[in-house]
């Protein structure tokens, strides 16, 4: 007897990029309990290999900065699925190199656009030629870095804020072409991850001051998890997104609302 798939995203095949741990893999987890058959697109093959075989996911190898090797995931996909529905740009790194505007080397700085910014546009390149033959939603992974200026992280910062505008055009594109593709992004922010635990100095004595300090900036008193940032995600690839398109759904605890300062109420 066929069994019927059931999950908000049921046989739809998606593709996570930076799939292999933190907030991508916690998407990846996400859309396979919800029913999708899921590609782990990553650089780290040991990594990835574990975390697809954790969710019973697939692992394919992918740099996300060239070109020939977003080709070969797409033929590869299409090959064995014969389509794709979803596709989330969430590989991208931050940075350990000086990213002041004064001081950076413009190596450093293509560098990280390479990763963070032409990554976004080749996968969105690729994926529209794939999606537009069935049906498809991109989520490309913005951040509140794309939206406020950050001094030290500054071209990190912009990348952030080309993929919100990118993620509009492509949006725009696809509707106007009559391609049944939407194209949205998330912008997180303070999710605890590998990358804040390190800048809060996990393992220092100055850990749980650094942590209570940061805690005190944002209004919901707490870091988010990766988990709540796939909550987003999942939401935006699947159908009950169905007439948004060009949009930013904010996951930063309610930072961006603006200031938590107001009198207390007896």
């Amino acid at each position: 007897m066929e069994t019927t798939q059931t999950g908000r995203i049921a046989g739809k095949v998606a593709i996570v990029t930076g799939g292999a741990d933190g907030i991508g893999h916690a998407i990846a987890r996400l859309f396979a309990k919800e029913g999708a058959k899921v590609v782990i697109a990553d650089m780290n093959a040991d990594l990835g290999t574990k975390a697809a075989a954790e969710i019973n996911a697939e692992f394919l190898e992918l740099d996300v900065s060239k070109e020939e090797s977003w080709q070969k995931l797409i033929e590869d996909v299409k090959t064995k699925y014969g389509k794709l529905n979803i596709l989330v740009n969430n590989a991208g790194i931050m940075g350990k190199c000086n990213q002041d505007p004064e001081h950076m080397s413009l190596a450093d700085w293509k560098f990280i656009h390479t990763i963070d910014l032409d990554s976004v546009f080749l996968g969105c390149k690729y994926a529209i030629s794939l999606m537009k033959e069935t049906s498809g939603s991109i989520v490309n992974m913005s951040s509140r870095s794309g939206i406020v200026g950050v001094p030290l992280a500054s071209a990190y910062a912009s990348t952030k804020g080309a993929v919100r505008n990118h993620t509009r055009s492509v949006a725009l594109y696809c509707a106007q072409a009559g391609y049944p593709i939407r194209c949205n992004s998330v912008a997180p922010a303070s999710i605890m991850t590998h990358m804040w635990k390190q800048m809060l100095g996990e393992g220092t004595p100055e850990f749980e001051e650094n942590y209570k300090k940061q805690c005190s900036s944002i209004p919901l008193g707490r870091f988010g998890t990766p988990e709540e940032v796939a909550q987003a995600v999942l939401h935006l690839a699947s159908d009950e997104s169905s007439y948004t398109t060009g949009e930013e759904l904010v996951v930063d605890g309610g930072v961006l609302a603006g200031t938590a300062t107001s009198p207390k109420i007896k």
